[in-house]
């Protein structure tokens, strides 16, 4: 074997890896998130939480990124722990479909339906049309099944140029004679688990594996050791992404490495009895891709059915090991909601996006809170406890505002699809305008606080024009919030009418109390108070609008804000007629003047 094969080796390895990572980032694009959402719903029932854990590492083909995607789940409290365990043996299982899938390469016969069944022939088909879909598709749908099929066919690549620079071996006798070596079942094992965790994939290196049985140099003796331990390596990907995180999603990845290694002393105590009583003929025979693949099903399915009846045992074994502190619990606070903000989530930016919708409206309600406070102690009866909790809920609004945006630039750098990344922009626009409405409650709080300091009071006639334009703000606050949550574009066309209204009723209110002051009725520094207010209720009003107009301009690229505002008020009958319905709803009380 020549330095050239080994440069091959080595350029297939990363080939092979390479084309995975870009079949595994189409696979997760198309899925759009809709996997993990399936996660999340998932129910305690252990069955169906293995069944759901084979299916999307099947389909995502990768065992880790299912396990460090539980550990996310777990530390943001998406998922309890019990249901994680159903979901990692299910993964055990569903990643031994890339070893089948690489299996196909050994195939025999001259017939030309078993010769397209081999990826060598299927693979450069796939490349052709992935290539030309990512030539000339402009729809973001068909470029992620372009990336799986190019990202298959680069794999395929790399398999067979690691299958052919590792040939020459078999005509190598110190290479037959190190194989020799692991059929001692511990330094098998732990040379199957170093060459995964140091490339981090039990597919890539089970394709390895398979890629070296062409020689025909490897026996069944020696191959059963280091798949098993293959599977204990690839715990280390979990094991690295715990760190940082919380206790529970510590345990997941505790579990999984319990898990692969109580699998691997089961399998190999009882296939060395049986084989010293009975002795199995075919363990010094040579072993192939097929083979390979087989003993790696074995291996996972059944110790996941052995174990399955044992998921308490597993779960109690994770706390024996990740153990709390003496009076340490979960604390109900800010913190625990922003381990939504997983940086694990990443990975699946599309899943990451909801993510951030979500906290964005938990957002929302506090901003929503605190004018809904800033109102009642300006326009009733000043309460020092209301005014003291809009100030925690500012401080609240101001860090979501600072976890947010610093997620969704991260999450902004990703590989987007066209759909996430104008989400991305939608709500970097919306935490800004929420935070300007919380600001804006703090405002209302030293309206309230000049009022209850100076004891000026609001005439009985000030009051209930001021109740008036303080119902339509919070109805167009609930709208926009509503619009923005259930991504309602017909309740966001709703906003501007109503914010139209809103601007209205601050200039008919101005000129009233334009009108109080000439009549003495009330002083100019009690007009300096609510004019205040009034500017402030209005500002909300805006920020309403900002979000609808937002969340317009996501579901349409050529959006312009003002040729939206423009035509809306040019649109006749469909605009006015509900200005008209909101001015009859929030009609000023008759003049006493």
């Amino acid at each position: 074997m020549t330095i050239f094969n080994v440069l091959t080796l080595i350029g297939g390895l990363a080939m092979f890896l390479y084309g995975m990572n870009v079949m595994g980032n189409g696979l997760e694009k198309l899925a759009g998130g809709k996997l993990e959402k399936i996660f999340e719903r998932l129910t305690s029932n252990p069955i169906k939480a293995m069944l759901l854990g084979l299916s999307v590492t099947a389909v995502i083909q990768s065992s880790s990124a299912t396990t460090v995607m539980l550990v996310g789940f777990v530390n943001a409290g998406i998922m309890k722990l019990h249901s994680a365990i159903g979901v990692i043996m299910g993964a055990n299982i569903g990643t031994t479909v890339t070893a089948w899938i690489l299996s196909l390469s050994g195939l025999n016969g001259d017939s030309f339906l078993i010769n397209m069944l081999k990826p060598a022939s299927f693979s450069p088909i796939l490349a052709i049309i992935g290539v030309a879909m990512l030539t000339f598709s402009k729809n973001d749908k068909k470029k992620d099944i372009a990336s799986i099929l190019v990202g298959f066919a680069v794999l395929m690549f790399g398999m067979d140029s690691m299958s052919g620079a590792v040939a020459p071996l078999k005509d190598v006798p110190e290479f037959a004679e190190v194989l020799l070596w692991f059929k001692n079942p511990i330094l098998g094992v732990l040379a199957g688990a170093l060459l995964t965790a140091i490339i981090q994939s039990s597919s890539a290196s089970v394709g390895i594996l398979q890629a070296l049985s062409a020689t025909g140099a490897i026996t069944f003796g020696s191959a059963l050791p280091i798949i098993l331990g293959q599977n204990i390596g690839t715990c280390v990907t979990a094991l690295l992404s715990s760190i940082g995180t919380s206790k529970n999603a510590k345990r997941v990845a505790v579990v999984h490495l319990y898990f692969n290694i109580i699998g691997t002393v089961l399998f190999l105590t009882v296939f060395y009895l049986l084989n010293a009583f009975i002795g199995f003929s075919f363990v010094d025979g040579v072993v192939g891709a097929k083979e390979i693949a087989i003993v790696h099903t074995i291996f996972n399915l059944s110790t996941s059915i052995i174990l399955l009846p044992f998921i308490k045992v597993l779960e109690k074994l994770a706390y024996l090991t990740v153990k709390d502190k003496e009076g340490e619990g979960n604390k109900d606070n800010i913190e625990e909601q922003f381990k939504l903000l997983d940086e694990r989530f990443l990975q699946s930016p599309s899943f990451a996006v909801e993510k951030c919708r979500e906290l964005t409206n938990r957002m929302g309600e506090i901003a929503k809170e605190s004018i809904d406070m800033a109102m009642s102690i300006c326009v009733d009866k000043y309460d020092k406890e209301k005014a003291e909790q809009i100030a925690a809920n500012e401080a609240a609004v101001d860090l979501y505002e600072d976890r947010l945006g610093t997620y969704l630039v991260k999450l902004s750098s990703r590989d987007l699809s066209a759909k996430d990344s104008q989400s991305v922009s939608t709500i970097l626009h919306v935490i800004g305008d929420f935070e300007r409405i919380s600001d804006h409650a703090m405002n209302m709080v030293s309206v309230a606080e000049e009022k209850q300091q100076k004891d000026l009071n609001f005439t009985s006639q000030a009051t209930a024009e001021v109740k008036v334009m303080c119902s339509a703000v919070r109805d167009v606050l609930d709208i926009a919030m509503e619009a923005f949550e259930k991504h309602d574009l017909e309740l966001a066309t709703r906003v501007e009418p109503l914010e139209e209204v809103v601007d209205k009723i601050r200039t008919k209110l101005k000129n009233r109390h334009v009108k109080r002051l000439q009549t003495g009725e009330c002083t100019i520094e009690m007009g300096f108070v609510f004019s205040d207010l009034l500017t402030n209720l209005e500002r909300v009003s805006d920020h309403c609008s900002n979000i609808a107009v937002c969340l317009i301009q996501e579901n349409d690229e050529s959006f312009d804000v003002h040729e939206y505002v423009q035509m809306l008020k040019n649109s006749g009958e469909g605009f006015d007629g509900q200005v008209k319905r909101y001015s009859e709803k929030y009609a000023l009380p008759a003049k006493e003047f």
